[in-house]
């Protein structure tokens, strides 16, 4: 027993001379430079954005109804096919049309020839009277029964126009360029003006437009630019605000504003020719109102908030010439996506740090990116620690303890 014992024993002594010592806490050790990103500040044009909510609304949206009562005879389009206005839809039955379109122009002659006969009359009895063979009541007569000839020819002739627009409604053609979509009734089928869902709809979508709302704090600004003779530009963005759609100006704005939510609807046109926007699709919407120039520039990432000094404030880090950090309040200024502009604290040509600045504090060293770490006998040495090259400092790992020149270790 006593022999195992001191085999278990000599194997412990082992395993821990053979277990590697634990490295020391941070990169470069518990004082040593914390590896960061920066950027450099710069000087250059930023833009004052209004980003804003809004739906794609067609310039025209049209429902295809029949004006006249009949049988669909024949259907011209394709559904999800562009159509240019005045292009043949459909065609319902003619004939109808035709038959009702002779009769009228029938009548016209027959009352034309009437109209003729009593107007040689007329001139007869005029002639008579004169010479006093017939009486003057006659003359009347024959004078009312011409106006009335001529009253039922213009009523022919108005019935002869109906008639004609009637056979020219039995074709049915595009009142807008647009796009087609699913076809609501087939061929065939017995159509009347009061169909709810009509033949098609139709929707225009080159250009198209995006109708979005603004609070009514900005749109003394937008009036004013436009007032100017600006050209607003717009730009339109997917659902996740990630992607750009599309590029278009701003169009028109509403005349009032609606005080249930304090905003005002404006309408932004797009040439759309890559029909990349789509009818009631929803899009974000970025109002480009102005631009300001010669504005201190710096990533957003770089913004930091808190009260290094006591006071609650936003500051950023700006590293030294030494790879020291600095805490600089700042005031900021416009937002533009990833980036803002600093408008007091900053200068051009200062870098400030983007990335791991939750590990720095005032005066800590840092690693700046694309440069050699720093030595971990360059870092200060821990509170405490005694420095390397003396008596009781740490061993190398796996090493022995050894006395120096002779003398026992001192105690730490």
């Amino acid at each position: 027993m006593l022999v195992i014992a001191v085999l278990m024993a000599v194997f412990v002594m082992y395993l821990r001379q053979k277990q590697p010592v634990a490295p020391p806490r941070g990169r470069n050790g518990q004082n040593g430079p914390v590896a960061v990103s920066v950027a450099t500040a710069v000087s250059g044009d930023i833009q004052v954005k209004i980003p804003a909510l809004g739906t794609v609304t067609p310039l025209a949206t049209v429902t295809v109804r029949t004006q006249i009562t009949g049988t669909l005879q024949k259907i011209f389009f394709t559904e999800g096919q562009i159509v240019r206005e005045g292009a043949s839809l459909a065609q319902i039955d003619p004939r109808p049309y035709e038959a009702a379109l002779q009769q009228m122009e029938g009548n016209l002659k027959r009352d034309q020839a009437l109209l003729a006969d009593a107007i040689l009359d007329l001139k007869r009895y005029a002639g008579l009277v004169k010479e006093d063979s017939i009486a003057a009541q006659q003359l009347d007569t024959q004078r009312a029964l011409v106006d009335q000839f001529t009253g039922t020819i213009q009523a022919d002739e108005g019935q002869v126009k109906t008639a004609k627009v009637n056979l020219v409604y039995t074709h049915i053609t595009s009142p807008v360029t647009g796009r087609v979509g699913l076809r609501q009734v087939d061929q065939g089928n017995y159509v009347t003006p009061g169909d709810t869902n009509g033949i098609v709809l139709i929707n225009q979508l080159q250009p198209i437009t995006v109708i979005f709302s603004i609070p009514e704090d900005n749109v003394s600004a937008v009036m004013k630019r436009l007032h100017a003779g600006a050209s607003l530009t717009v730009e339109a963005y997917d659902r996740t605000n990630a992607t750009k759609i599309a590029d278009g100006k701003l169009l028109t704005v509403d005349n009032s504003i609606d005080i249930t939510t304090g905003t005002i609807k404006l309408r932004a046109v797009f040439d759309n020719a890559d029909d990349s926007l789509f009818p009631n699709q929803f899009v974000n919407i970025q109002l480009l109102q102005d631009v300001l120039n010669d504005q201190i520039i710096m990533p957003n990432s770089a913004v930091r908030r808190g009260a290094p000094n006591g006071v609650p404030t936003t500051f950023v880090y700006v590293v030294n010439s030494d790879n020291t950090v600095a805490v600089r309040p700042v005031t900021l200024g416009v937002v533009d996506g990833e980036r803002v502009a600093v408008t007091a604290g900053l200068k051009a040509g200062e870098v400030v740090v983007t990335e791991g600045g939750d590990r720095l504090r005032d005066g800590a060293q840092v690693q700046l990116p694309n440069s050699a770490p720093v030595p971990a006998h360059a870092a200060a040495p821990a509170a405490g620690a005694p420095p390397a090259g003396k008596p009781g400092a740490a061993a190398k790992p796996g090493g022995r303890r050894g006395r120096g020149n002779g003398k026992p270790p001192q105690s730490q």
